[in-house]
């Protein structure tokens, strides 16, 4: 019987590409997202491309009880999860004091609440048949701290220390656990939180490489995985320089955003 993966944020990007990576090896699918036309659209130019079984699930992650009705589907449904890959994720772009706390607390229910919730659902099944993997989507910026993004960066670092600590849990299981923490990839993540037209623009990923080289990670056993060297060097630069440079140079940085961001509102209200 083939094994089974649950992706959220499954109508695009890096989950729609890892969908259809597990998709051609095998995988039955269960895609959840809570856009249900661009879910629905995916999952039909999908089962074009691949001869598996795929669910779709619905469901705003920002939610409480978002990771119960999604465990409960895959009940009814009759389905044991083997791969799990939480993926979705936004940002919230601005300083702290300004920005939007409804917009907030759903981010850090979607990056911290929600998908630690599924995984202590579904955990269990996993332990019971000595077996699983589970991959968190983090970031680059969850190694460094970021003014102008605090919320964002705060999360991705909790999902990063989080996966970490699981997986030396999970020795000797039978399951893996890892992170992946991709930089700037082309996904509508920058439209969604406000920065489209970010000032460094070298370093951009496609997400169906994000996906492959997070695919081959986990299976090799990786914990934490950084695809792309620029965003090595980036991981690595807190270890070479204080905390409070980092926080300036990367301040510096997403202030020039924010200017850029502001100019822009200015000039299509003229």
């Amino acid at each position: 019987m083939a094994d089974t993966a649950l992706v959220t944020g499954a109508a695009g990007g890096i989950g729609y590409e890892f969908c259809k990576l597990l998709g051609h090896k095998g995988y039955n699918l269960v895609m959840v997202d809570m856009n249900a036309q661009g879910l629905e659209n995916a999952s039909s130019l999908l089962s074009q491309e691949v001869n598996t079984s795929i669910h779709t699930f619905v469901q705003d992650l920002s939610t409480e009880d978002a990771a119960s009705s999604i465990v409960s589907f895959t009940q009814e449904k009759g389905l044991e999860i083997d791969l799990i890959f939480n993926n979705a994720g936004f940002g919230n772009f601005g300083y702290f004091a300004e920005s939007n706390w409804d917009k907030d607390r759903a981010m850090l229910q979607v990056h911290v609440v929600t998908p630690t919730y599924l995984i202590k659902l579904l955990l269990p099944g996993m332990i019971s048949r000595g077996k699983g993997y589970i991959l968190n989507n983090a970031s680059v910026a969850a190694f460094v701290p970021g003014p102008l993004m605090s919320t964002y960066h705060a999360s991705k670092s909790y999902l990063l220390n989080f996966t970490q600590a699981l997986a030396n849990e999970m020795k000797g299981t039978g399951i893996k656990v890892m992170v992946i923490c991709p930089g700037m990839t082309k996904t509508n993540f920058s439209k969604a939180n406000g920065n489209g037209d970010p000032n460094i623009k070298f370093n951009i990923m496609n997400s169906d490489h994000v996906a492959e080289y997070a695919f081959e990670a986990l299976m090799r056993g990786k914990v934490v995985a950084v695809p792309g060297f620029w965003n090595k060097l980036s991981a690595f630069l807190p270890r070479l320089l204080s905390s409070h440079t980092v926080a300036n140079m990367v301040g510096n940085i997403q202030r020039k955003n924010h200017a850029k961001r502001t100019d822009e509102k200015a000039l299509k209200s003229i």
